[in-house]
């Protein structure tokens, strides 16, 4: 290929098209558990966390729920992903090589997110949340209607060392786990003859940028076990969520609907929840009861 502007500009539009073919190929999931927040700043606070608001018998003046003042941010981070093109390659026809290389590109692109909200949530045992602990815990603080404080617990490695699962309740508008987008990924290129890449190494760089970071919703729509994911250990995850109880004592309503595990807990995940009937032909009362959701990020 003759290296002019014209052609130089038609390869840009066929790497890109390369990299869109690749990032639309991909179906992520993290919209299935995260609350996507468009952001418009390099910082998001998130300091209504912990309201849980209910109705209550309007009788005399409104009751104003006040948003507590928990501190909670979350900064945006820049991600870049950048492929350098040799010279002698577009100049000898060899550029068609690079193209499987920016279709990955594309996938790798759509699956940040994911990445992200599921390597938070796999790492949720040691990460911090609105309320100071970690979103994972035994010691959640939550105040009764007499004012005394007591722990509740979101995470059961009471006994269990395997694999961990995870309960979710995604059917509110506030999810377990945020997702702020700052900047969708963006195809961009460094390709004029004075640019020093292309002057100085002969090189031609393509990339994508991105901004956005995960953090934490509320711990009380999740529950977090390594025991052995069985039938029993199910039920008892599930019904620590829905008997959960918030500040003054009040029912939150949790209702689990997400089972989400890693890749080797799958096929066991859909067999507890899918089958119609257990092994000695009785019915299975977990048959439909939640949603199973796979991610590799969490192996």
């Amino acid at each position: 290929m003759f290296i002019n502007k014209a052609n130089l500009s038609t390869l840009f539009v066929a790497f890109k098209a390369a990299f869109a073919a690749g990032f639309a190929g991909v179906t992520p999931i993290y919209k299935d558990v995260a609350l996507v927040v468009p952001s418009t700043t390099s910082t998001e606070e998130y300091g209504w966390l912990g309201l849980f608001p209910s109705m209550r018998e309007w009788v005399g003046d409104r009751v104003v729920n006040g948003v507590l003042a928990h501190g909670y941010s979350i900064k945006n981070k820049s991600f870049e992903l950048t492929i350098g093109v040799p010279r002698e390659a577009i100049e000898d026809d060899q550029y068609g090589v690079f193209s499987p290389l920016f279709t990955d590109m594309g996938k790798v692109g759509a699956e940040n997110p994911d990445k992200l909200v599921f390597g938070l949530i796999k790492n949720g045992a040691s990460t911090l949340c609105y309320d100071g602990q970690y979103f994972f815990d035994t010691d959640h603080p939550v105040t009764a209607a007499d004012g005394t404080v007591s722990s509740q617990a979101n995470w059961d490695n009471n006994g269990g060392s395997g694999t961990a699962w995870y309960l979710l309740d995604t059917s509110r508008g506030i999810k377990p786990v945020i997702y702020q987008e700052r900047k969708a990924p963006n195809f961009v290129a460094k390709d004029s003859e004075t640019d020093d890449n292309v002057f100085s190494r002969k090189e031609y760089q393509y990339g994508i940028d991105s901004r956005c970071n995960v953090g934490f919703g509320l711990w009380q729509l999740a529950y977090g076990s390594r025991k052995a994911l069985d039938e029993t250990n199910l039920i008892a995850a599930y019904t620590a969520m829905t008997e959960r109880l918030g500040d003054g004592g009040r029912p939150l309503g949790v209702k689990p609907t997400v089972l989400l595990v890693p890749p080797s807990l799958e096929w066991a995940a859909r067999k507890l929840v899918n089958a119609t009937t257990l092994a000695n032909g009785a019915d299975n009362v977990l048959k439909g009861v939640v949603e199973v959701k796979v991610s590799p990020f969490l192996a």
